[in-house]
């Protein structure tokens, strides 16, 4: 669709901002941590700090591919297979924790789970007892929160994977004496395999670069991410490089196989004419109702956690299991008092300014990767997902090293202890967002429509305004939203590059945590919350009319 000039024109700008600020940050942290000495020190012994981090992140990792494997398949098969009591209501809310920003997630678990959360004290209250009869908190705590937040993806690939199913397949199985378990074992699981194998990677790579739970949940144990952020504030930034250079190179093997699994695997299933759910009765059907009610306490009760907490007046709870004053202070102070709605209007213009600049980045290497005749897109395509793989503290610590001296891709000005470096790491983390919503909905644009608009004498701007965007407008409004919302959550880099007069939301619902301030912590986050939920449904609905389209 591209003339060569017209891909030229674009691919150049491109790759000049993919060097720029994606490849070179990491570069500057590799350059650093790159020292043989210091990766044996941190890593050469088996008590060592760094050693005990990368088996702590490592082991939670596959934890949470086990665990969050088994739940959300089971999930998606029971759905997909069986007329379940509440079978509408779980399916509704079953990919509820991918609405929920990291932040979010993690303190609705330490308000319900944790040492002075509600279960324990209730527990306690209820028995008797001296003290609270278990702790939430530790490498334990970390996995059954990574297990609750990434059993999501499972759930979507596998449910995807499923709906393309043919079902005649389990109805030939049956006919030919084998058992459900049989059937699911040797007919489903081969199909399911590469939806499997997707999320797996996935989960494991998004695991591997988790800040947030092991910040607040591991309890001294150290972990790859909380290790770069401590020695970032204790001022070692060299074994902060060293460090990142081990968690960016785990993470970047396993973006490869997310890549080459993309490419290898393809699923041989196509969609028939089987049956659909197949109705449940007598003992099963109870122990259905049973585990799907049991399914919706779990998933519901953190998001009921924290808006319950944000009615709250601070200070009133201390000792009670649950709290007994409430107030709507905590809301209207979010836009009537100037000192809190500060957070609110940071989040929002970095939000913006940098998903303005991922939209406008995104387009043109879509376009490139797609529709451009220049050689190399390929390495355009890698270079643009690569933020994907770099953890969110990687990412930080490479634009510290980048820009704490004068350089020719800051203006010629020092951007640490300004307000612009952490929307441009905004911009640069969320780069694969926009890029993959617009390069979907390209693949599938009919060059013929492009052609006959030539014909009919447009130019290449008024063809991309009047025919391109049309089709492809609602791809890149769904990732131009999920962009805002996830920048206005982000809480990793946010921690690591923020100065005080643009603190975002997340870290400002952190710092209220410190100061149990309980309430107002949790009116942000149902704030985020909102944000997330309204953007996640627009997205998909534009979605669907981009693939009706």
């Amino acid at each position: 669709m591209l003339s060569r000039r017209a891909a030229w024109a674009l691919a150049v700008p491109v790759v000049l901002v993919l060097l720029g600020y994606v490849v070179w940050p990491n570069v500057e942290t590799a350059r650093l941590g790159l020292d043989a000495g210091l990766l044996a020190d941190l890593f050469g012994q088996g008590r060592a700090a760094g050693t005990r981090a990368l088996v702590n992140s490592v082991g939670v990792s596959l934890g949470t591919v086990f665990g969050g494997g088994v739940v959300g398949t089971a999930l998606a098969w029971a759905l997909w297979r069986y007329d379940l009591p509440l079978r509408k209501t779980l399916g509704a809310v079953a990919a509820l924790p991918l609405a929920l920003p990291p932040l979010v997630g993690v303190l609705a678990f330490l308000f319900l789970y944790g040492e002075s959360g509600m279960l324990p004290r209730a527990l306690q209250a209820a028995f008797g007892l001296d003290a609270v009869p278990f702790s939430f908190g530790g490498v334990g705590a970390v996995l059954a929160v990574h297990v609750y937040v990434f059993y999501v993806y499972f759930y979507l690939f596998v449910g995807a994977a499923l709906r393309d199913l043919d079902a005649s397949l389990l109805d030939a199985s049956a006919d030919l004496g084998a058992g459900p378990w049989t059937t699911f074992r040797r007919v489903v699981l081969p199909l399911l395999r590469p939806a499997l194998l997707g999320a797996s990677l996935l989960v494991f790579m998004l695991s591997m670069a988790s800040f947030t739970a092991p910040l607040l949940f591991a309890e001294g144990e150290p972990f790859l991410t909380t290790q770069i952020y401590q020695f970032k504030t204790n001022g070692a930034l060299d074994r902060a490089a060293a460090v990142s250079v081990v968690l960016t190179g785990l993470c970047l093997l396993f973006l490869v196989g997310v890549e080459f699994r993309g490419a290898a695997t393809r699923s041989t299933s196509s969609k028939g004419v089987g049956r659909g759910p197949g109705p449940l009765r007598g003992p099963a059907r109870v122990v259905a109702g049973v585990l799907a009610v049991v399914m919706l306490v779990v998933v519901l009760l953190p998001v009921a956690t924290v808006v319950l907490l944000s009615f709250v007046e601070e200070g009133s709870w201390t000792t009670q299991v649950l709290p007994d004053t409430f107030t709507v202070a905590n809301y209207t102070a979010l836009f009537a008092q100037p000192d809190v709605l500060a957070p609110i209007t940071s989040s929002l213009w970095m939000a913006a300014l940098a998903t303005a600049a991922n939209v406008v980045f995104g387009v043109a290497t879509a376009l490139v990767v797609v529709k451009g005749r220049v050689p190399g897109r390929g390495l355009i395509r890698a270079l643009a997902l690569l933020p994907f793989a770099v953890p969110g503290t990687v990412l930080a610590l490479g634009l510290l090293f980048l820009f704490d001296e004068p350089t020719a891709l800051s203006g010629g000005a020092v951007l640490i202890g300004t307000v612009w470096l952490l929307p441009l790491a905004y911009f640069v983390r969320h780069i694969p967002l926009v890029v993959r919503s617009t390069q979907a909905s390209l693949e599938g644009f009919d060059d013929r429509l492009a052609e006959a608009s030539a014909d009919l004498g447009a130019g290449g701007w008024t063809t991309f305004r009047r025919v391109v965007m049309p089709v492809i407008g609602p791809g890149v409004v769904a990732g131009g939203l999920l962009t805002f919302v996830t920048a206005l959550g982000e809480f990793v880099a946010s921690i690591m590059l923020y100065v005080y007069a643009n603190r975002p939301i997340s870290v400002e619902v952190f710092a209220q945590l410190r100061i149990f301030a309980f309430g107002q912590a949790a009116a942000y986050s149902v704030l985020l919350m909102a944000l997330v939920a309204l953007a996640v449904v627009a997205s998909r609905r534009l979605g669907g009319r981009a693939e009706l389209g």
